[in-house]
């Protein structure tokens, strides 16, 4: 099988993978806010508390997230798809459309998420086209409000058949 072929059936099987929705954010050394959309998200430990996401290496932000010694991850609420699409897109002012404040640790926090995890940059990994970051919980927010999915390129609520 050829490669070309392999990455359409990768791409089929994980665009059939529902997964929540995160923004990830930062400021640059200006102190200029920075984020992106990311659904390549996933716990990683306990102890010490850990998270991981990846960015891709041919994003624009690239350089800003890598060089970073800290940045906060957004679970979306299930209300947020516009936050979803607004820090998906291309050349806009993302965070002048949408409401967010700076942190006690200098990081940008959009309200509204269901869950917000400030984190120092605890490791990087080399991944391919993509870079791994690992982020060691300094601070935690929950509103304990229901979670944003991805599922074949559309996001939306999780479905009431879940509560049931």
């Amino acid at each position: 099988m050829d490669n070309s072929t392999n990455v359409s059936r990768f791409k089929e099987v994980m665009g059939n993978y529902p997964t929540g929705v995160t923004v990830v954010t930062t400021v640059n050394e200006q102190g200029v806010p920075l984020g992106l959309t990311v659904n390549s998200f996933a716990s990683v430990s306990l102890d010490p508390l850990l998270i991981l996401w990846s960015i891709d290496k041919r994003v624009s932000t690239y350089e800003t997230f890598i060089k970073t010694d800290k940045f906060a991850v957004h679970v979306l609420s299930g209300d947020q798809g516009d936050i979803c699409s607004l820090f998906a897109s291309r050349d806009i002012d993302r965070f002048g459309s949408c409401e967010w404040k700076l942190s006690e640790h200098n990081l940008p926090i959009i309200a509204g998420a269901s869950g917000v995890m400030q984190c120092k940059t605890f490791k990087t990994i080399e991944a391919g086209d993509h870079t791994i970051l690992i982020g060691e919980i300094i601070d935690i927010q929950s509103d304990n409000k229901e979670p944003l999915l991805y599922h074949k390129r559309k996001f939306g609520r999780i479905p009431d058949e879940f509560y049931i």
